[in-house]
């Protein structure tokens, strides 16, 4: 496994670019968000300039005239660089480069960027690594210019330059190598879920926009001890945590890795067998930040990023979090939930409701049982107390009378 080069940090200044190409597209929000994206990468935005379009130019991006307005504010501000809040196509990124003379990146870029910072495990440098090589592997020749350019910064963590200094041919020998790791990551994560499901313990993946507070919920109902920073995907790697509810039923918190809009095809591919454990799980938790005024939007896209990765059916409870920091004229509704609780996930207002509503889900995926068993039998009572809920037993001269909910799957066994 390669390392991930930690270069010299140099303070970026950059100015963002994008195209507005219809009045519905939000552009200014997202534009906001990619501010957001740089400074979590660590440069600094000195000015944002958007162009309205009917379509993005196939070569520049931009057209001629707002790129010579681009150019004078990079000499005016002594800007560093251009981020595009679209991913470039290589010919729009080697123009770009020419046009502008200076480093150009995409949101793309930046957001692998900062995969690259955050991750810790094995398994997400190797996905990480993977997203970048192919992402960077059809762009090589706008690259070199660009990173020869500037000795560090967004784009060059991760790889590196050495790495993307290869041919494409070892590049693409290197995805396969990746690809041949991350299968077998694959292969142990299954294992896990096989085991659990052997175990009747189900599962809760909590889900939702980067940022939303997924990290900061499973510390507080777990006490898990995750990184939970007001940052853009400050955890990357997926923590899996035990709950136990009030009614003493088990189940597992499973957290998964932020989304965001514009979240790139390569990082979707990469991380989908971390973002599968919410495909595997009984239950979403979609966690939304209500005191954020791109709320809806942000729901949209993580309903979006489920069913590209094929998952519906499942049993959805939409937790509006940050209630403490939200405005009270607000409401907050998701029709597409099958339940729906508001919480403060840093002050703990509002979690035992949520964990009420996970006890009835719960409770109503078990069948109830009320039988007489034999001294002999009383191994089953332990499989019930294990996998099930244990509401009375009575010790009686015929035998010890039970009455439980018990998982569906276990029922035959225990009649």
């Amino acid at each position: 496994m390669a390392e991930l080069y930690d270069l010299k940090e140099v303070e970026e200044r950059v100015i963002l670019i994008a195209a507005s190409v219809s009045d519905e597209d939000d552009t200014e929000a997202s534009v906001e968000e990619l501010e957001e994206l740089v400074k979590t990468a660590g440069a600094v935005t000195v000015d944002k300039i958007i162009q309205k379009r009917e379509r993005v130019h196939p070569g520049t991006y931009l057209g001629k005239g707002k790129l010579e307005e681009v150019r004078e504010r990079i000499w005016e501000l002594n800007a560093t660089g251009v981020v595009c809040d679209d991913e470039l196509s290589p010919a729009q990124l080697r123009n770009l480069e020419t046009i502008l003379d200076t480093k150009v990146m995409d949101r793309t870029m930046v957001i692998l960027d900062i995969f690259a910072s955050r991750a810790t495990t094995s398994e997400g440098k190797i996905q990480v690594e993977l997203a970048q090589l192919k992402y960077r592997a059809a762009r090589l020749v706008g690259l070199r210019s660009s990173l020869s350019r500037l000795g560090g910064g967004i784009g060059t963590r991760g790889p590196g330059e050495k790495k993307l200094e290869m041919d494409r041919r070892l590049i693409h020998e290197r995805i396969s190598q990746l690809k041949a790791e991350l299968r077998n990551v694959e292969r142990h994560r299954e294992v896990n879920r096989q085991q659990r499901s052997r175990t009747h313990t189900p599962v809760a993946a909590i889900v939702g926009y980067t940022n939303a507070g997924k990290s900061t919920l499973l510390n507080y109902l777990t006490g898990a001890g995750i990184l939970a920073e007001d940052k853009l995907f400050a955890t990357l790697d997926p923590t899996t945590r035990n709950l136990e509810l009030p009614s003493g039923q088990q189940m597992l918190l499973t957290d998964t890795v932020g989304f965001i809009r514009k979240l790139p095809h390569h990082l979707i591919e990469a991380f989908k067998s971390t973002l599968e454990e919410a495909k595997y799980s009984d239950i979403i938790l979609h966690v939304v930040d209500c005191s954020n005024p791109q709320m809806d939007i942000q729901m949209y896209v993580v309903y979006d990023t489920l069913k590209e990765l094929g998952i519906h059916d499942k049993i959805m409870v939409t937790v509006f979090n940050k209630i403490d920091e939200e405005p009270l004229d607000i409401i907050l509704r998701d029709m597409k939930a099958d339940y729906q609780v508001k919480i403060s996930a840093k002050t703990g207002q509002g979690t035992d409701g949520l964990l009420k509503v996970l006890d009835d889900i719960l409770r109503n995926q078990k069948v109830y049982l009320e039988k007489v068993y034999s001294y002999q039998d009383a191994g089953k009572i332990q499989l019930i107390r294990k996998y099930g809920q244990l509401l009375s037993e009575e010790y009686r001269e015929d035998g010890i009378e039970v009455k439980a909910y018990v998982p569906s799957e276990l029922f035959g066994q225990l009649i």
